[in-house]
């Protein structure tokens, strides 16, 4: 009774991962990877550095 709850909640679990890949695998695509999202975060603060 027990391992059958366990193998339900492994497979629920495998799930939910599979569909949280697929959701930021995505977003990746659509809005480019980590580094290019840095780089367009860093550079209006370096540019308001500058005016400073």
């Amino acid at each position: 009774m027990v391992a059958n709850i366990l193998i339900c909640v492994i497979h629920q679990t495998n799930y939910l991962l599979d569909q949280l890949l697929r959701k930021l695998e995505r977003a990746f695509v659509r809005e480019d990877g980590l580094r290019e999202r840095m780089t367009r975060a860093q550079l209006p603060e370096r540019a308001e550095q500058k005016t400073r």
